[in-house]
């Protein structure tokens, strides 16, 4: 074996595949980077009480359509990225399909939903915005409070052993619309935290440009028949409209006719 094969084998070839082994490390740090980077994109802040919402406008193929609806569906209940409840399901068929999706899935499963839903389409555009929950969360906590404080107060009133019947009667009374405000303050706390700790997603699927055009089209060609025979069928009822019109036009040109001709043969 010659010296310029064995160089090749023996320092070449290593180095060429460490360098293979490299790339790929560096690829797949880079894919790990970017999935970490989408979920960071979409997640509140620590200490925030952000509630986020996701529009997205995804262009399949129309035979396309109906499955991959029923695929996002059937994903979401089965919660492959991570807690998700569908909310809406939507579909329509016809020459130009179309149907809408609606989620409220943890933070960590927003990206890869949204990478399911438009698999082997085109992302058209998305919409991503957070409403500041911030006072409406301050604002139950402060009711929520007061109301358990009147609730304790009003319950070492009641056991007073000289209250009044009539006294005892208005503090049962307002025992009971505390703890229904109380009850009311928990529903709507528990209804802002689930906004914050999830996400709501709606996914509209449509057709590509070309497949709407090439509909709209065949529509057209499909609608002339029809489109013909109205305008026949207006132009035969205008004739049979204007019909006795023309003929006593006619009558009246005849009279006024032979009437001038009698005036002129008149010495």
């Amino acid at each position: 074996m010659t010296a310029p094969r064995v160089w090749t084998r023996v320092v070449i070839v290593p180095t060429l595949l460490l360098a293979l082994a490299a790339c790929a490390k560096n690829g797949e740090r880079a894919q790990e980077a970017g999935a970490v980077a989408a979920d960071a994109a979409v997640a509140s802040p620590e200490g925030a009480f952000l509630a986020y919402e996701h529009d997205v406008q995804v262009q399949l193929e129309a035979a396309q359509i109906a499955p991959r609806i029923q695929q996002v569906a059937q994903a979401c209940q089965n919660a492959k990225f991570g807690e998700c409840a569908v909310l809406q399901v939507d579909q329509r068929s016809g020459e130009q399909p179309s149907g809408e999706v609606k989620v409220r899935i943890a933070p960590k499963g927003v990206e890869s939903l949204i990478g399911l839903a438009g698999e082997g389409g085109k992302l058209q555009a998305r919409n991503t915005r957070a409403e500041d929950l911030a006072q409406q969360v301050a604002d139950t906590a402060l009711t929520k409070a007061r109301l358990e404080k009147e609730h304790a107060r009003l319950l070492s009133y009641q056991d007073r052993g000289d209250l009044k019947i009539e006294d005892l009667m208005a503090i049962t009374t307002r025992l009971s619309e505390i703890e229904a405000g109380v009850e009311q303050a928990n529903k709507d706390a528990a209804q802002q935290r689930r906004r914050i700790d999830t996400q709501l997603v709606t996914m509209h699927f449509d057709t590509t440009s070309g497949q709407r055009s090439r509909s709209e089209i065949g529509e057209a060609l499909s609608e002339s028949g029809s489109i013909l025979s109205a305008s026949v069928a207006f132009l035969i009822r205008a004739a049979a409209a204007l019909l006795p019109v023309a003929v006593l036009a006619l009558i009246a040109a005849w009279g006024v006719r032979a009437w001038w001709r009698r005036r002129r043969r008149k010495p």
